[in-house]
């Protein structure tokens, strides 16, 4: 049997930096737990732009179509502000979740013990968090039409529209619902159905989803503002959060914060599964290009190692050797390993983003 393919984008910025220590974590399965993949790189974002004058080629857009799944490290950075819209980095990355059809994004807010005290919120607020955000990708007010700014009368007015069908709300439902049978067993769908139509039919189909095929899962539902208030009251009360694309991308990022630091945190962009049962698959880390450390070897390279553990875990059923890196930062932390950004006030010298990798490393190898 052909191994997994892997399509690796690093893009800007940061991005190259810490995605080379994935590719020593990837080596490492092939060496030692004889999980090996065949690995090819590409350029998307301001690495494709600066090559081909598009953030993403068409030959690269077709390369992800064909991979079993996606790494990506980070897309943007000054250097383009000025460019038209069409060809911003990030249209890249826009364009690889929606050609994928990638529309259940799974955010994980995971606190590890060592890193309790790097919250803003009180440490027993947080010590021991681990809940998972399912935001819905391709749809909502960021896609609805009629969207535009135009002239109405004597002045201007901006328009976005929310707009879902049943079938985009029945899928990612049902991503929620496996993803939470494997975890706590239990959803919170959150919306606006208070003020909102979009957020009453999506009330209702979530409901009759859970209703006909998941009524072994615990479902409450949720206004979206309480779901902020209470994600820095009580974070802990949650297992798996169900919401739109905008809720859920304003939701994620108030959690992403409940950890201490975006170094921290990975993500995956899954869409429907292909024939063989493997969903299309896009992983990146939630931190973006961070221009203004860009190779001085400060990067925290976690979150995107952790991206490369959600891919073991989603795309390749390989649950157990997702843990056993996962454990291995997880050993890294509580032995006291700190890229720059996980510097507390007690001081000390931070160690380097290949050193961050070297230490991992010797975790997974003291893992056999």
């Amino acid at each position: 049997m052909s191994n997994p393919t892997l399509l690796i984008l690093a893009g800007d910025g940061i991005g190259p930096e810490v995605m080379g220590q994935v590719t020593r974590i990837i080596d490492w399965f092939g060496e030692k737990r004889d999980l090996a993949f065949d690995v090819e790189h590409d350029l998307v974002g301001g690495a494709a732009y600066d090559k081909h004058g598009t953030p993403l080629h068409d030959d690269t857009m077709a390369k992800a179509l064909e991979a079993d799944a996606v790494l990506l490290g980070a897309v943007g950075g000054p250097k383009y502000d000025a460019l038209d819209f069409s060809v911003k980095p990030e249209r890249g990355l826009l364009r690889l979740r929606k050609e994928m059809d990638l529309f259940s994004n799974l955010r994980p807010a995971q606190c590890f013990d060592a890193l309790a005290d790097f919250s803003s919120l009180k440490k027993e607020l947080i010590a021991g968090l681990d809940i998972m955000i399912v935001r819905e990708l391709t749809s909502g007010v960021y896609f609805g039409e009629p969207r535009g700014i135009f002239e109405e009368g004597n002045e201007r007015v901006g328009i976005n529209t929310q707009r879902y069908t049943e079938s985009e709300i029945d899928r990612v439902a049902r991503s929620a619902f496996e993803l939470a049978r494997r975890r706590g067993n239990k959803v919170c769908s959150m919306e606006k159905a208070n003020v909102m139509e979009s957020g009453i039919l999506w009330r209702e189909v979530v409901q009759r989803v859970h209703d006909a095929d998941y009524p072994d899962v615990e479902l409450s539902h949720m206004y979206a503002d309480n779901g902020a208030m209470q994600l820095v009251r009580a974070p802990k009360q949650f297992d798996v959060i169900l919401t739109d694309n905008l809720f859920g991308d304003i939701l994620s990022d108030c959690a992403a914060m409940l950890t201490g630091s975006l170094g921290m945190l990975p993500s995956a962009s899954l869409g429907a599964p292909n024939a063989d049962g493997r969903p299309k698959a896009l992983y990146e880390p939630v931190h973006g290009s961070a221009p203004d450390i860009t190779g001085q070897g400060k990067a925290n390279p976690i979150a995107c190692i952790l991206s490369f553990a959600m891919a073991l875990r989603y795309s390749f059923d390989q649950g157990e050797e997702a843990t056993r890196l996962e454990k291995a930062v997880e050993k890294v932390l509580a032995d006291g390993a700190r890229t720059a950004d996980l510097m507390g006030e007690e001081g000390g010298t931070p160690i380097s983003t290949t050193e961050m990798g070297d230490v991992i490393l010797a975790a997974l190898d003291a893992s056999l």
